[in-house]
């Protein structure tokens, strides 16, 4: 949990605290907050649903770096079966030329595949890449994303492919 803690300490709470990045176009860099759910396939357990919370700092226009809090849940099998997964994740996001709209991204980064409540699957470090949409609003932002992942656990590899769909403030 120290490497976490760590990793929290430099990508949220110091860029938010350094000077600022040159500011191109003098267009404002500030950090933004994401809330989303999440459907996800997992090989270690099954079918989940989740929630999940991002943290994101720019680095340049087009380069940010993320912490992200997510919890699944896989239930498929009734209350007494179910198991519960904490898969936070640290990413860098290279977003595209906004089309319209709309602009893509790129991620990748490493977290963990920690489950905490019930079942028995695999845990460990992750290793994931993922592409995903921004469709730009007034205030707010909607994002949809799919951020496959391998789970490196001690005996197998599985992997976790999320579908995510939520809001950036």
């Amino acid at each position: 949990m120290k490497i976490f803690f760590r990793l929290f300490v430099l990508v949220v709470i110091l860029p938010g605290i350094s000077p600022k990045p040159i500011q191109a176009q003098n267009q404002e860099l500030n950090t933004r907050f994401g809330l989303g759910f999440n459907a996800m396939l997992s090989t270690a357990d099954g079918i989940g649903i989740g929630v999940r919370g991002r943290a994101s700092a720019p680095v340049t226009m087009d380069l940010s770096l993320a912490v992200d809090l997510g919890v699944t849940g896989f239930t498929l099998g009734g209350r007494d079966d179910a198991s519960y997964v904490f898969d936070p994740q640290v990413s860098a996001i290279v977003t595209m030329p906004v089309r319209g709209e709309r602009a893509p991204y790129l991620m990748g980064g490493f977290g963990a595949y920690v489950p905490f409540a019930g079942g028995d699957g695999n845990t460990g470090p992750t290793l994931h890449g993922g592409i995903g949409w921004v469709r730009l609003f007034n205030d707010m932002t909607i994002f949809y994303e799919i951020n496959p992942a391998l789970i490196l656990g001690k005996n197998r590899v599985d992997i976790a492919v999320p579908a995510r769909l939520g809001l950036i403030f």
